[in-house]
């Protein structure tokens, strides 16, 4: 969206300084009086002005019969009244010069098509007068640096939120202030809610972003059911890296792209969660499936500690429990490297019955004397050079005469090595907890879970450490544009060649002394396939034949084609026979792009073949990007060992790989307006060295209608 207010915008909303309650109650019970009940027990230090013309005062403060009786233009504004009411409020607010609104009122786009029509209206005022709306239908805002608690939930009737470093900006209020009041109980302290409700005005882009720029908050916790404005968040989420800021991200929903998505395998396998993925791995955000996975990876980034590197060290006193993180910790990907030999030794001096290899089994023996405990990890750390250290000490850090001497040689390490992650797994009482987290250290019970933890801490700090990125490949001058007209197969072909991407040898006949010259021009056995710009998929009329040799054979197959073809689509056009020269061998990939709603084209790459669609196995990314990005695709896939050769086979070439995703990117980006989808499939990338050629390409123009797939063997 082009018409986008600055985030800076949002400050009156989030931290304003004069705030007026439209709607505002004498009991603090219902849903205009509970903002400003708590607004009184936080201590917020601006004027508050609340607007009821049945009464003088509100819950002891002046109140005022309306809007235009406001002593002055409040920065923001809480409307609590009925949804009819709501249009003419904000339109006197904008005549006040009021700059934000929280409107909590339902009855809006939720209701159908009349609930929209009036949601659109808000939105409409809102623009023209410069106010930003936050909702409606929405459970509101709470910033706890400055006790502005725009809310009506009941999560902070009991203790009202205390500043600290997570920010949660979500979608549904219900969820936010669930999660929020979880995080409390695990002492992670909230500094700001944001609930974005029916996102007439301000979206979870907008949120995001303003928290980006927020000094308060260190930590981003995301909820969202559908995105409007994928750009938008896209950009946030872009800011959010650039800062340095962890977003942890919950998006719920799973569905296709549309009711359409049949006209290529990127199509089919581009459901708009899969984007979704591609768009966090691009960003460096973590994104959970379970309020549990939330709130302990807020937990763990809330102690701000982001260690560059993904090798782990597991300390235990449990050999089994050892085994049990390190079965998790490969899951995740980490690298359990082994402990160096001589170091090994040395532990095993120090305590002969430990196992020292890594998993560091040092047995609760260790805790006779604590100072091996301390000897070991400070070796893990130096010696082992691990980034972060999960260490399983169960009940028994958890006693009292144990933790405090404990925590003592823990702190030690800990300013020794300020650039890595100690996370300790134990069971204590909650005072004791606190004195392993006031120390620095991240406490989980399931030792599972703490691996979890470190595994999302690396990950943060692996992105976040990345050099600056290569800029995407340069668009070819002078290069074609898709234009608006079905391709056949040599048109886009020719098209996306003049982009970059390499094609095996062709060429275009219309008779059989024609396609005889072809071949012996390309040498050795071809390959005939039909020129039709209204078949997509040639091997489902028979339009295509293989490993074709000699003048005789070639005009044979050529004669085939154009006799069969015809009898089976009559309707369709032909332009000719495709003679093209046989590809090399080499390892078979798909590559596609396809035009997301949201997030406009995106870019797939997956092992080729006919059961590409079976297997699942792609990844992707949304255009323009550059060949760092790609290589970071292409190790997604799960059989991207494939490419280092298997069984004998010689390495592939990933890097030309990469370099075509990128092409691709660039060439989708661009075309974006005039592009519904592309299919290269199969790309066939060659030996190391030799670079890839793709050997067939559809590509559907806007406008045009996608046909269903049915796979040919």
């Amino acid at each position: 969206m082009t018409d986008r207010p600055d985030v800076e915008t949002l400050r009156p909303l989030i931290s304003p300084r004069s705030i007026a309650i439209i709607g505002a109650s004498d009991d603090p019970t219902r849903i205009g009086g509970r903002p400003l009940g708590y607004m009184l027990k936080s201590g917020f230090q601006g004027p508050i002005w609340p607007v009821n013309p049945k009464r003088e005062t509100v819950q002891g403060l002046q109140a005022f019969a309306s809007v235009d009786a406001l002593p002055g233009a409040p920065d923001a504004c809480i409307v609590a009244v009925p949804a009819a009411a709501v249009p003419d409020t904000l339109e006197a607010l904008a005549a006040k010069g009021a700059k934000a609104a929280v409107v909590f009122s339902s009855g809006f786009a939720e209701m159908g098509e009349e609930g929209k029509a009036a949601q659109d209206r808000v939105r409409a005022i809102a623009r023209a007068g410069g106010v930003r709306v936050l909702g409606p239908n929405c459970l509101g805002v709470f910033n706890a640096h400055n006790g502005w608690i725009a809310t009506f939930s009941s999560s902070v009737e009991q203790e009202l939120p205390k500043p600290g470093p997570v920010a949660i900006a979500s979608q549904s209020g219900a969820y936010g202030s669930h999660a929020f009041a979880l995080m409390r109980t695990r002492g992670v302290q909230t500094g700001i809610l944001i609930t974005t409700g029916n996102e007439a005005d301000v979206d979870l882009a907008d949120a995001i972003g303003y928290l980006v720029r927020d000094e308060h908050t260190k930590v981003i916790a995301a909820y969202a059911e559908g995105i409007r404005d994928g750009d938008a968040l896209r950009a946030a989420l872009a800011a959010a890296a650039a800062a340095g800021k962890p977003v942890i991200f919950m998006k719920v929903g799973r569905s296709a792209i549309g009711a359409a998505a049949a006209a290529s395998h990127t199509a089919a396998l581009a459901g708009s969660d899969r984007v979704y993925d591609g768009l966090f791995a691009q960003y460096g955000v973590l994104r959970v499936s379970s309020t549990d996975q939330l709130l302990d990876a807020c937990y763990a980034a809330a102690h701000g500690r982001f260690p560059a590197g993904n090798r782990l060290g597991l300390m235990t006193i449990s050999g089994g429990v050892g085994v049990q993180m390190a079965d998790s910790a490969e899951d995740l990907g980490m690298d359990v490297a082994e402990m160096p030999k001589d170091a090994q030794r040395t532990l095993q001096d120090l305590l002969p019955y430990a196992a020292v290899r890594n998993p560091v089994d040092v047995t609760a023996q260790a805790f006779n004397d604590l100072s091996l405990v301390g000897t070991n990890l400070r070796m893990m750390l130096d010696q082992g050079r691990y980034d972060v250290v999960v260490a399983f000490f169960t009940v028994v850090a958890g006693s009292r005469t144990i933790a405090g001497p404990l925590i003592k040689i823990l702190a030690e390490i800990r300013e020794r090595f300020r650039e890595r992650s100690i996370i300790l797994s134990l069971v204590a009482t909650g005072d004791i907890v606190r004195q392993y987290e006031d120390g620095g250290f991240p406490v989980y019970e399931d030792p599972t879970r703490a691996v979890a933890a470190a595994a999302a801490l690396t990950g943060f700090g692996r992105f976040f450490a990345r050099p600056a990125e290569p800029a995407p490949p340069v668009a070819p001058a002078g290069a074609p544009s898709v234009g608006t007209d079905a391709l056949a197969e040599h048109h886009a072909t020719d098209l996306l060649e003049a982009w970059g991407v390499p094609f095996v040898a062709r060429r275009l006949v219309t008779s059989p002394d024609q396609a005889a010259a072809a071949a012996a021009e390309l040498g050795g056995k071809v390959v005939l396939k039909i020129a039709s710009p209204d078949i997509q998929h040639k091997t489902e009329v028979g339009g295509v034949i293989v490993g074709v040799q000699g003048d005789e054979a070639v005009r044979a197959a050529y004669a085939s084609l154009t006799e069969r073809v015809p009898l089976l689509r009559p309707d369709a056009a032909i332009d000719g026979v495709i003679v093209a020269a046989m590809a090399p061998a080499g390892v078979e990939a798909v590559v596609g792009v396809q035009n997301d709603p949201t997030f406009g084209p995106v870019v797939m790459v997956g092992l080729g073949g006919v059961l590409v669609e079976v297997l699942e196995d792609v990844s992707f990314r949304l255009a323009p990007f550059g060949v760092a990005e790609a290589r970071r695709m292409i190790a997604e896939l799960k059989g991207a060992r494939i490419f280092a050769g298997v069984r004998g086979a010689p390495p592939a070439d990933v890097e030309a790989l990469a370099d075509l995703l990128a092409r691709v990117s660039v060439f989708a980006a661009a075309e974006a307006e005039r592009l519904v989808s592309v299919d290269l499939n199969p790309v066939r990338v060659l030996e190391a060295g030799n670079g890839v050629v793709a050997l067939d390409a559809l590509v559907v123009p806007a406008g045009m209608v996608p046909v269903a797939i049915e796979e040919v063997a």
